[in-house]
């Protein structure tokens, strides 16, 4: 009986033994977390890096302690509300959201100035004149930074000041914000409010996921969760129902693909599968099929002086949708549309350019940063999966990689 038992014993340590040294690297802690729901990021890839991150993966230090920099100054900025604002919109409420378009300018051939004139892709510094424009961006960023740093590291401070720049921003009666964008990108002379303006909440889709990874915290109450969701829930009839709301649903460009992606987002957050299925069931012949020629080249983001910028601007916004397609059961990362445009047409296209040396040959009057393309590129690695795209990463200076954010969300592929 005891030879029995010893046998047995030594069957299941050789089985264990046998077991461990098939498993991928890092396959046993990345087992232990419970990956995050979210929406356009990869829950199992962010729980392998919060694994990696608490058994400390030196590879991932740089990017980490760039995280906790930015999650630290977070901690003391803001917070960030539309009623800050001295100026008051037309409707006389300092809660409605107001913004003026970037690239216009006022006219120097009249003494007023008005009505103001566009000049593609030169941001008038205006914008940032007591305009709610930049608040949001700041608000956004902070809590995405907070959040993500929160759920890694496991800093309470982070999560809790996440959620208090919610609150002021969503909920607090005093400081909340009108769930509309009646007056965003107005154009002096011209309109106190546009369609395209919806352009400046394009955030929310990314928001969307650090209010996932804070509800996975369980320190974000659940009373302020559902607060969000019902202001998510009454912009996304906003977005759906405006006249404003519906120019920016036509608009052939990547207004129209983050018009798309935002309905999608806020539609999956507060539980409407049907809407952001339809939305991205629609996003193959609206946009995929509008914007992409076979060979890659969209040809509405090229017209602009900013052609690289916008190229992978509507590029992002096409992975978004693609990545919440996964979620619904929609197929936008291999579509391919009859004429034979594709998201991945698309990024082979630009992919190229991830090279500094290898010049972009179409308009572009600001400065490429570096790592323009990582993301993109690490994103259609993760979908496409081998090793898709790894000449043109490797093409991209390592010193604008080590300590990205993006070695976090889509982290270089560990072999044994």
């Amino acid at each position: 009986m005891r030879a029995m038992l010893l046998r047995a014993a030594l069957a299941l340590t050789l089985l264990a033994h046998a077991a461990h040294a098939q498993a991928p690297a890092l396959a046993p802690a990345a087992a232990r977390e419970a990956a995050p729901r979210l929406l356009v990021l990869r829950g199992d890839l962010l729980a392998s890096t919060r694994a990696r991150v608490r058994g400390g993966d030196p590879s991932l230090k740089p990017a980490v302690d760039a995280l906790v920099h930015d999650a630290d100054r977070a901690l003391r900025e803001g917070p960030f509300t539309v009623t800050a604002k001295k100026r008051v919109p037309a409707s006389g409420d300092r809660h409605d959201y107001m913004s003026v378009g970037p690239y216009w300018w006022p006219d120097p051939s009249r003494p007023n100035g008005l009505p103001y004139v566009r000049r593609d892709g030169q941001r008038n510094p205006e914008t940032t004149n007591d305009y709610d424009s930049p608040r949001q961006a700041a608000m956004v960023d902070a809590v995405e930074t907070l959040a993500l740093a929160g759920y890694l590291t496991g800093n309470a401070a982070y999560t809790d000041r996440a959620a208090y720049l919610l609150r002021v921003w969503y909920l607090d009666p005093a400081t909340r914000m009108n769930p509309n964008l009646r007056f965003g990108q107005a154009v002096p002379g011209r309109t106190e409010g546009r369609g395209t303006g919806i352009i400046d909440t394009h955030r929310l889709v990314r928001l969307a996921d650090a209010l996932g990874l804070l509800a996975a915290s369980g320190r974000w109450p659940a009373a302020e969760q559902q607060g969000v969701r019902d202001w998510m829930r009454a912009y996304l009839g906003w977005l759906r129902d405006s006249k404003i709301g519906r120019d920016e649903q036509r608009s052939a460009n990547n207004h129209g693909s983050w018009y798309d992606a935002q309905v999608a987002a806020l539609a999956l957050y507060v539980g409407d599968t049907a809407t952001a299925r339809s939305t991205l069931e629609r996003a193959k012949t609206l946009r995929i099929v509008r914007q992409i020629r076979p060979d890659g080249r969209q040809p509405l983001e090229l017209a602009r002086t900013r052609s690289l910028h916008y190229s992978v601007f509507n590029l992002d916004a096409l992975m978004d949708l693609a990545e919440m397609g996964r979620k619904v059961g929609v197929d936008l990362w291999g579509y391919r549309s009859p004429q034979g445009g594709s998201i991945r047409g698309a990024l082979d296209y630009v992919a190229p350019y991830a090279d500094p040396a290898k010049k972009w040959p179409g308009q572009e009057i600001t400065t490429i940063e570096p790592d323009l393309l990582l993301e993109p590129l690490r994103r259609a690695r993760a979908a496409y999966g081998g090793d898709a795209y790894a000449a043109p990463l490797a093409r991209i200076p390592a010193s604008a990689v080590s300590a990205s954010r993006v070695q976090l969300l889509y982290p270089e592929v560990t072999r044994p």
